[in-house]
């Protein structure tokens, strides 16, 4: 699956899932932006491993809940690549709690960056793809959004709302060839859940059929492939990439 010459916008690309999304569009061709909201260093050393495979990068920093920070984002990469063809929409963030213990503050955090975050951006491109009549746009959602999970609420609220959020805009936008679908990964070994306790990671490897948990490189793969021209038909569609987790 090749994306050479295409222009793709990864939010919260610094790390994990993010990340290897980012590396598998580089090494398929494409021109990377990678958005991050605090680790510059680790945003550009994605840039360094992705410059290797002979494509454009570059590091943008924007907070993806501030719609004018967003705006400034695509108009930058626009003006820099002539066109946006994929946009990723991956940033977020976990503050989990009881809902009993929740506090208002942590409830709009994640709501704020996982879905308004998901609005912004896809808001913002979608005037621009509008335009060009084409782009695919991929959202990260969750199977917690599907199945719900105790201590989650915040988190499980934000990524369901993320599923209904691509099925009503590829209702809306796939008679402008724009293909939107969403990818709801399972228990994934990244930075946000190698803080885990070795009991709690057991609990969720025996929960899998594949009895082992996913890697980002299996949420990246299939990225890229709803990001190719093998996906031009496929929009408005949630795949989860859990190991059976969720059936």
């Amino acid at each position: 699956m090749q994306l050479k010459g295409k222009t793709a916008i990864i939010t919260g690309a610094s790390r994990g899932i993010g990340r290897a999304i980012a590396l598998s569009f580089a090494k398929a061709g494409a021109n990377v932006a990678i958005n991050y909201s605090s680790s510059h260093i680790a945003a550009q050393e994605v840039v360094n491993e992705a410059i290797k495979y002979g494509v454009k990068a570059e590091v943008i920093k924007a907070d993806v809940s501030d719609y004018l920070e967003v705006e400034n984002l695509i108009e930058r990469v626009l003006n820099e690549y002539g066109s946006i063809d994929i946009l990723v929409n991956n940033a977020g963030i976990t503050k989990d709690n009881l809902l009993l213990r929740m506090t208002e503050e942590d409830f709009d955090k994640v709501m704020n960056i996982n879905m308004k975050g998901t609005f912004n951006f896809t808001k913002a491109v979608s005037k621009v793809m509008v335009k060009q009549r084409k782009g695919k746009i991929i959202n990260i959602a969750s199977v917690v959004g599907i199945i719900g999970n105790a201590g989650q609420s915040n988190y499980a609220a934000a990524k369901a709302g993320i599923i209904g959020f691509t099925k009503s805009v590829a209702k809306e936008l796939g008679s402008r060839g724009i293909n939107v679908n969403a990818i709801a990964p399972g228990f994934i070994e990244t930075d946000m859940t190698a803080v885990l306790s070795d009991k709690i990671r057991e609990q969720f490897t025996n929960t899998i059929p594949l009895k082992r948990p996913g890697k980002p490189e299996d949420v990246a793969n299939a990225a890229l492939f709803l990001a190719s021209d093998y996906s031009d038909y496929i929009t408005g569609q949630v795949l989860n990439i859990d190991g059976g987790m969720v059936m």
